[in-house]
């Protein structure tokens, strides 16, 4: 374990630097993350931001050699916990070795794959990777990790693009679209999130909008703020500010956005929560 130190500014930094970290950090409470998919991309970028508020912070990644390149990435984080989210049993152990390692604060739900997939690509539970990545795991750790008291999941503006009939999540009889099984995988980080947040009245439950960034998901060309990107996550996971403390939210840049109205439908939600125990054999606790 590295302990973390608190921020250091340098006497180089000018005035509106100084103030910008400082109505940056005045809302922060010292937490405890676990942040999925945080060997790259805006799950990296969000734990180092944490990281240098001064929160204890574990990182995920799917195998070993990302493990390693994460703590190199990160080096101030907690530990790294290793497991590949496209299998349940291996989601499954990754909850089980957070268990272990004492009470979580906030987990933000960050790991996903993305729209190019020209293929369907199955995993070893014949699932699509898209949806056993994007929808199941999610819902699995929500289910396995001891209850925390925030939980973050990061959907995507296209989630209003998502087919809200919930038909044939494994696709199966569906001619296969890597953009539409995204499309649909965002819409229900969505749902899960809301659901979460109509069932555990103690949790504070939200889903972000990153915006299209620079990452290697999203492209060179993507023309939203990548420094933006990481922030709500970072702030709905541990920042004290009163608009941080709300539960069944859908933000965008730390201020609520509009999402697709049908998400916010319990009968929809308990559907999907219904579909992913039939996935994964795991029951939504009460």
């Amino acid at each position: 374990m590295v302990a973390n130190q608190p921020p250091v500014i340098g006497n180089n930094f000018g005035l509106t630097t100084l103030n910008k970290f400082r109505s940056f950090f005045d809302h922060l409470s010292m937490s405890r993350i676990l942040i999925t998919g945080s060997a790259d991309g805006l799950g990296q970028m969000a734990a180092k931001l944490l990281v240098r508020q001064g929160n204890q912070v574990i990182l995920h990644a799917r195998n070993e050699a990302r493990s390693l390149a994460a703590q190199k990435a990160v080096p101030g984080a907690e530990m790294v916990i290793t497991g590949d989210l496209s299998s349940i049993r291996e989601t499954i152990a990754v909850a089980e070795a957070v268990n272990k390692t004492g009470a979580v604060d906030s987990i933000i739900h960050n790991a996903g794959v993305g729209y190019r997939e020209a293929k369907r690509v199955n995993t070893v539970d014949g699932l699509p990777e898209v949806f056993a990545v994007n929808s199941l795991a999610p819902y699995i750790l929500t289910c396995l990790v001891n209850r925390c008291k925030r939980l973050v999941y990061t959907s995507s503006g296209l989630h209003h693009q998502g087919d809200d009939s919930l038909r044939d999540l494994a696709w199966t009889t569906r001619a296969w679209d890597g953009f539409a099984a995204y499309a649909d995988s965002k819409y229900h980080n969505v749902l899960l999130a809301f659901a979460v947040a109509n069932r555990w009245l103690n949790v504070l439950s939200n889903a972000v909008e990153p915006g299209w960034v620079a990452t290697k998901m999203g492209g060179k060309g993507a023309p939203d703020s990548l420094e933006e990107g990481p922030k709500t996550q970072a702030w709905l996971a541990s920042s004290t500010d009163k608009a941080a403390l709300v539960t069944g939210e859908y933000f965008y840049h730390q201020k609520p956005r509009p999402c697709l109205p049908s998400a916010k439908n319990k009968s929809i939600q308990d559907q999907f929560l219904a579909l992913c125990e039939e996935s994964s054999g795991i029951s939504f606790p009460g």
